[in-house]
């Protein structure tokens, strides 16, 4: 597990220089199929006329996000009403359940600028989310690899 940290690591830092285009579509094709039901049920209307700023920072990439009809919007910069920023070890602690959000954002791990009625709205929309809502598969990777760097 140690070298999926590690591995994981080198391979993400080679993030930053993929094309934002390519960015783009893996994220919104991505986040369409795994946030399906919940874009279906309304669930990030709270993003609709509001920009969030996803920043990795020890990555060096950032994302600005935003609700249209039923589907996120990623685009590479905008006048962010929220940013949400953090390590990649801690986005995935997030994602993968591995780690309390109210814990992450109290010890500043992950830290929100901006907008914070937004952005709390944004950190209880992402904890409130059901994993078994995600294809099966999908998220016992995420939980597998939250639980490697975890440890």
């Amino acid at each position: 597990m140690r070298r999926l940290q590690v591995y994981g690591e080198r391979l993400l830092k080679l993030g930053q220089h993929v094309p934002f285009v390519w960015q783009k579509l893996a994220i919104e094709q991505l986040s369409a199929r795994l946030f399906a039901e919940p874009l279906r049920e309304g669930a990030f209307e709270l993003l609709r006329g509001h920009w969030l700023r996803l920043h990795v920072s020890d990555l060096g990439l950032s994302w600005c996000v935003t609700c249209q009809g039923a589907r996120l919007k990623v685009v590479a910069r905008s006048t962010a009403d929220v940013t949400i920023r953090g390590n990649w070890r801690e986005f995935l602690l997030l994602a993968s359940r591995q780690e309390d959000p109210d814990t992450l954002f109290f010890r500043r791990r992950l830290v929100i600028e901006g907008d914070t009625e937004l952005g709390l709205g944004v950190k209880n929309l992402l904890d409130a989310l059901d994993p078994e809502q995600m294809p099966p598969s999908v998220w016992r990777v995420m939980r597998r690899m939250g639980e490697a760097i975890k440890n």
